[in-house]
């Protein structure tokens, strides 16, 4: 399940959420687990695959 990390404006608190691609596309409304503000903003993160084969 993809992890998305976001930052709440309110309280600088940042989290990550757990979110199929299903509930992502919903645009589900997050709100931050330390103030309970929905006044978050989504961070931008790396991307990193693994893979069985060698590079």
């Amino acid at each position: 399940m993809p992890a998305y990390e976001y930052a709440c404006r309110d309280c600088n608190h940042e989290f990550i959420a757990f979110l199929s691609i299903k509930e992502y596309e919903s645009n589900p409304k997050i709100k931050c687990p330390h103030c309970g503000s929905d006044n978050v903003q989504k961070k931008l993160s790396e991307f990193t695959a693994k893979t069985s084969k060698k590079s």
